[in-house]
């Protein structure tokens, strides 16, 4: 009998969403190990039973489809360029946090007057002819246009897109824009309304493999759970400190009134010894990054000292969310 494949993760090969990627997942517990640079198979020593591919970022979605490969991770943009019909291809997490862009429709600068979609319609109207968009994403781009009303006639192209309207053989532009530097050095501008997609990078899956084979739902629960820990880590801070208190009961009554000194389910407190007597208790508790400097002050009012701020690596809950909307998704 033979053996059934490992599971497979697919990542992207080159450029700056490769190295973006292996960098988050590194962080995430998730170092991917390559014996040679030349290779394109690789392991996650932290998932052992799990094989790493690298491919083209638009390859990734069409293996997730069809099923060769089990897991990916790639852009938003080319997954809903390319997932096709059906619900093959299940978005497992939608915000990884890297790999940030828009995916926007530009004109010409010289085309002083449009600034917004029904600008474009005007303009259109005017040329007498269907708008010519040079575009890598057709699907999307048409349906954004036909959604606003705009008559077009897409040019796909693999190459550069903004020197398109300037040799004449576009009008605009659908691709995918970070910053915007490239369109305005190409004399282009991006509409006002004209963002077809935000997109980042996503962890992707095969449905039916998450449904027909164990090992396959047991790796997307263990991706989900390093990388939902890490995320959430990102966003807090471990504070210790000591506090004054007559018992650690009272401490802890005193942190209960305070808003932003809670902890997740409550502050762990224990005594401190210290040379010079009194009562001392040292309290551990996990704030918000974004609550960090009021809850020094709350601290420090309710007769803290020796504040310590370190940075969490991960925080793992009992099942994360998106581990339960995974199951409900396939109907468990």
């Amino acid at each position: 009998m033979t053996a059934p494949r490992p599971v497979r993760l697919a990542l992207p090969s080159k450029g700056r969403l490769a190295d973006a990627t292996l960098d988050f997942l590194a962080r995430s517990g998730l170092r991917v190990e390559k014996a040679n640079p030349r290779q394109y198979i690789a392991r996650i020593p932290a998932l052992p039973e799990l094989e790493v591919l690298f491919q083209r970022a638009g390859d990734i979605v069409v293996g997730v489809r069809q099923g060769s490969v089990d897991f990916g991770i790639t852009g938003l943009d080319v997954v809903e360029e390319k997932r096709g019909p059906g619900d093959a291809v299940l978005v497992l997490h939608d915000a990884l946090g890297f790999g940030h862009c828009r995916l926007t429709l530009a004109v010409p600068e010289a085309w002083d007057e449009v600034h917004t979609l029904a600008d474009l319609q005007r303009e259109t109207a005017a040329l007498g002819r269907p708008l010519r968009v040079a575009t890598k994403f057709p699907h999307l781009s048409a349906r954004f246009l036909e959604r606003h009303g705009i008559p077009h006639v897409l040019i796909h192209a693999e190459g550069t897109l903004e020197i398109a309207p300037t040799i004449g053989y576009a009008d605009a532009i659908v691709d995918l824009v970070t910053t915007g530097q490239t369109l305005r050095d190409n004399r282009l501008r991006a509409l006002d309304d004209g963002v077809i997609l935000e997109s980042q990078a996503v962890l992707i899956a095969n449905r039916n493999a998450l449904q027909q084979r164990a090992a396959a739902l047991d790796i997307a629960r263990r991706l989900l759970e390093y990388i939902e820990a890490h995320l959430r880590a990102q966003e807090h801070f471990l504070v210790i400190a000591n506090v004054r208190g007559e018992s650690a009961a009272a401490v802890a009554e005193r942190m209960a009134a305070q808003p932003h000194i809670g902890g997740l389910q409550g502050p762990t407190i224990s005594p401190v010894y210290p040379r010079d007597g009194g009562q001392w208790f040292s309290v551990s508790i996990v704030v918000a990054r974004r609550d960090l400097n009021a809850a020094i002050a709350e601290l420090r009012a309710i007769g803290g000292s020796g504040v310590i701020v370190t940075p969490a690596l991960y925080i793992f809950e009992e099942e994360p969310p998106r581990i339960q909307a995974l199951l409900r998704a396939l109907g468990r």
